[in-house]
């Protein structure tokens, strides 16, 4: 695509918006349910499409694909609740007043959803403003258009109106720009990385306040207390540091573990991590696939060379498969750096964890919040007052207690 296709797609929104809009809000949400049946219908075309596009094992293909379906009907059950937002208020006592307050749509809104959940950072977006009567432009990652395609099908072959959903492919840096730049553009929904978040952040609004929803990433910490169970802990951790490669914006990037159960609990993670199977997703054996590009790939290798030069130790991993097809890391986890180091200040994107020593959980939870990213958190403790404390500190949108499942990644909408 080229900007001169935002310009075609942002004039056809604008055309269909106000029709959209003065359908009433309950046909419109018949509309997106049958949508959200026909991505549960197509669950395993759609999944396949997901494992080739970007990589993912069968089982998390199969969850994202569901996963959007589960968020149309959450919105949808939460427009109903709310009876489409439209409320009496209080007035002062006189009888001829009648005061409410009522959800108005907004215009046309932009939705720039990542490659890694790029089925469900699209379709989260986009039906929640389509069910508030706006229209959308959407610009999925380059890595992954299929699934933003397989999306519009099911939107298009539910009834959605031409025009009230858009798709444009391209770059960021020329039509992602030219989204984002355009006048006719009311709002914008954005999923990436936090440079580019905040620098939108930053320059959106121009002429008069846009609204600008961000979501920027992680650099999520788990803390391991010498109360935890710590096969539960090495479990979570490897699940959550691991799945998808480390490439989501809740993955496990960082383990404060207190010194006095250190050595057992990596242990227990490297025994876990050093049996995961990397290689073809689409086999159901291998639970690693790829890193999307060569860009990943570089950081993830460039990553295990700093943590060798600056005398951490590589307990597992640090390897690249020799593969003919795509970009291979392997599931690798690193000790003994010094807990201000890089790695475990900065968002990777990739299967590398930081583990690191510390004397206390209330050392844990300063490191654990020493950072400008706030996702997600996890902890591991059978100490009632230890999971109190960290769910009273710990400064993070999403946390998670004893989740053998994941430590810092698995949210169901």
């Amino acid at each position: 695509g080229t900007p001169a296709d935002i310009d075609d797609a942002v004039a056809a929104a604008r055309r269909a918006q106000p029709a959209w809009a003065a359908t009433p809000w309950r046909e419109r949400l018949a509309i997106l349910r049958r949508a959200a049946e026909l991505i549960s219908d197509r669950l395993f075309e759609y999944s396949a499409t997901q494992s080739y596009e970007v990589g993912k094992n069968r089982i998390e293909a199969l969850g994202e694909v569901e996963e959007s379906a589960d968020l149309i009907r959450y919105y949808a059950q939460t427009m109903e609740d709310n009876d489409g937002y439209d409320h009496p208020m209080g007035n002062l006592g006189d009888t001829a007043v009648h005061t409410r307050s009522i959800l108005r749509p907004h215009g046309v809104f932009a939705v720039v959803s990542p490659f890694n959940f790029p089925m469900a950072l699209a379709t989260g977006p986009s039906s929640a403003a389509m069910m508030a009567g706006n229209a959308v432009v959407i610009k999925p990652s380059s890595a992954a258009p299929l699934s933003a395609q397989n999306m519009l099908e099911a939107y298009i072959n539910a009834g959605v109106p031409k025009g009230v959903v858009n798709l444009v492919m391209g770059p960021g840096e020329t039509v992602g720009q030219a989204l984002q730049d355009h006048p006719g553009i009311d709002g914008i929904v954005f999923t990436g990385s936090y440079a580019v978040g905040m620098e939108l952040f930053r320059t959106f609004s121009k002429t008069w306040p846009r609204p600008c929803i961000v979501e920027m990433g992680g650099k999520n910490p788990a803390i391991v207390t010498r109360n935890a169970d710590l096969d539960i802990a090495a479990e979570g951790a490897m699940r959550s540091a691991f799945g998808f490669d480390g490439q989501k914006c809740s993955a496990l990037s960082r383990v404060y573990v207190e010194k006095a159960v250190a050595r057992e609990f990596v242990d227990k993670l490297v025994e876990r991590a050093s049996t995961i199977k990397v290689g073809d997703p689409t086999e159901r054996d291998n639970w690693m696939g790829p890193v999307i590009n060569q860009r990943a790939l570089d950081k993830f290798t460039d990553a295990v060379a700093e943590a060798k030069k600056d005398g951490g130790t590589i307990e597992t991993g640090g390897e690249v498969l020799d593969a003919e097809r795509g970009y291979f890391p392997t599931p690798t986890v690193v000790t003994g750096l010094p807990l201000e180091h890089r790695l475990f200040k900065e968002e990777l994107f990739v299967p590398l964890l930081v583990v690191g020593e510390v004397d206390s959980l209330d050392q844990a939870l300063h490191e654990a919040n020493d950072t400008a990213y706030g996702l997600t958190a996890g902890i591991f403790s059978r100490d009632d007052a230890e999971v109190r404390r960290f769910l009273d500190t710990i400064q993070a949108g999403v946390v998670y207690v004893n989740r053998r499942a994941g430590a810092t990644t698995g949210a169901w909408p």
